[in-house]
């Protein structure tokens, strides 16, 4: 398949900008932001390279730079952002610190006619983040559009097919910003549409035929729309050679193990459940940091599949890994470990098992289309995310039996109220938080001690950006009446109005 390669220099949103590829029916991944020239050389059918934003300057000395020899390759070259200041520094221009920096929505003022922004307005609404700026260009170099803070806000060299824009065309704060990626990509790097869900099917289907024919595997099975696919598309392969494992930790939804049974009773998958509530709370006892939880739990789950592998004869780990996954547990050089994912930043480095995962580089929302293709029920492939540690991250500080069981009605009765409502499957996901404080309140006319639930809900679109639901305060007002009512240890509930970022979607 044709392929646009992402270079990321740790841009916050380095992720979306291959995304926004993708959606437009063409391959793209994400690679190191100094990828050498000879291993770009390397990928398949190289289309262009899209050089992300970060949070470097170029005149740092610990700065992430490319590598020179990419200018020479002579496929499309777009920055954004640092990867636009970056291109103009690389080929002598001059980059420098801006009297005032721009973030937030900003106009655009589009100069000269450009494939870049091929049917865009001559003013526009982009998304600005950064303080440097490009002073002065390149020789050859022309400059395409500016706004009041930036000189060169937008430049090419159409000989050469370089070009860069400062502002972040792959965020939706710029509302024509995915013309701007598809101008790129169509216009300039003349990329074919060859990337749909029946194509990432069979290539997937092809990779687990060439890595696991003859092979027993095992698979964690937790029922969310991830292990579920990745369960499916590895059992319509190998067949009974895969082990699903349903491991109940406690800290699962509510009835959750009775659901994972109806659901993939269907599937005729070769399903194990392990009762190990006990072993997981021995485990975290006394336990308050959040990141100490997501490592005992990870290992954990380790141990118990290793335990399950050697019992079936199984050498393989299958994971529902996604790319989303990778990218907050820190998989490229330059980016940030938001918080480790049990099965991407847990894994000991002792385990036996050989790992495999084949959703590794898909986000969610092309997940959700397999499981659909797959004949996956829509109680799976539009079901809500849930962190691999379970609700032991949505319980603030210790984690006990008590305070899970509190998260866990309390979640419930959120999804109920927003499944009454129409709501729930416009949401990204909605769930509550037990914090370790208590507050005071009244409940018949006496003084009550209690704890207070968060509730978070937030609408998103992949996971990597996320705003907080605006619902209506009737639904609010339901749920905050049901919590209170029928959990006798709340006394209060709040609702989380943090957008991601600053915040992330878990609190933990």
């Amino acid at each position: 398949m044709d392929e646009i390669i992402v270079l990321d220099f740790g841009g916050q949103y380095s992720h979306l900008i291959s995304r926004r590829v993708r959606e437009l029916g063409v391959y793209s991944e994400v690679l190191p932001g100094d990828t050498s020239a000879d291993e770009l050389q390397k990928v398949g059918n190289l289309k262009g390279i899209i050089l992300s934003g970060g949070a470097a300057s170029v005149y740092d000395e610990t700065a992430p730079k490319c590598d020179h020899r990419i200018f020479q390759l002579g496929v499309p070259i777009l920055g954004i952002c640092y990867g636009h200041q970056l291109i103009a520094y690389m080929n002598g221009g001059n980059v420098t610190y801006g009297e005032s920096g721009e973030y937030g929505v900003t106009e655009l003022r589009v100069l000269t006619t450009s494939k870049l922004f091929n049917g865009l307005s001559p003013i526009e609404k982009v998304w600005m983040n950064h303080r440097d700026i490009v002073k002065e260009l390149p020789p050859d170099f022309k400059v395409v559009a500016v706004t009041d803070n930036s000189p060169v806000a937008a430049f090419e060299n159409d000989a050469h097919k370089l070009y860069g824009v400062q502002f972040h065309p792959e965020v939706t704060h710029t509302p024509n910003g995915g013309k701007v990626i598809a101008n790129f990509v169509f216009n300039i790097c003349d990329a074919r549409k060859e990337w749909s869900t029946a194509n990432i099917i069979e290539t997937i289907q092809n990779e687990i035929r060439d890595k696991l024919t003859n092979k027993r595997a095992i698979i964690g099975l937790s029922g969310g729309v991830d292990s579920s696919t990745a369960a499916v598309l590895v059992h319509n392969v190998i067949g009974k050679n895969l082990i699903a494992v349903y491991v109940d930790t406690g800290l699962m939804r509510y009835k959750e193990t009775e659901f994972i049974q109806q659901t993939f009773a269907k599937f005729d998958l070769n399903l194990h459940i392990i009762d190990a509530k006990d072993r997981f709370f021995d485990a975290l006892k006394g336990v308050t940091d959040p990141e100490a939880k997501r490592q005992i739990i990870g290992k954990l789950f380790i141990d118990i599949f290793e335990e399950v592998a050697a019992k079936q004869g199984a050498t393989v780990l299958v994971q529902g890994t996604i790319y989303s996954d990778r990218i907050e547990s820190g998989i490229t050089r330059y980016s940030a470990r938001i918080k480790s994912h049990h099965n991407v930043g847990g894994l000991p480095p002792t385990m036996k098992l050989e790992v495999y995962e084949p959703l590794r580089d898909l986000y969610k929302d092309e997940v959700r289309r397999i499981a659909k293709e797959l004949g996956l029920p829509d109680s799976i492939v539009h079901r809500h995310v849930f962190p691999g540690p379970g609700l032991a991250v949505r319980v603030v500080g210790e984690v006990t039996p008590e305070k899970v069981e509190i998260v866990r009605k309390a979640s419930y009765i959120i999804e109920q109220e927003l499944k009454a409502a129409n709501l729930y499957d416009k949401v990204w996901m909605a769930f509550a938080v037990l914090l370790p404080i208590k507050t005071v309140g009244i409940q018949g006319d006496a003084r009550t001690y209690k704890y207070p639930i968060v509730v978070r809900i937030v609408e998103s679109q992949d996971a990597m950006t996320a705003n907080f639901a605006k619902l209506p305060y009737e639904v609010l007002e339901r749920i905050s009446t049901r919590i209170t009512n029928e959990i006798n240890e709340v006394n209060r509930v709040v609702y989380d109005i943090s957008n991601k970022p600053p915040a992330t979607m878990e609190w933990e």
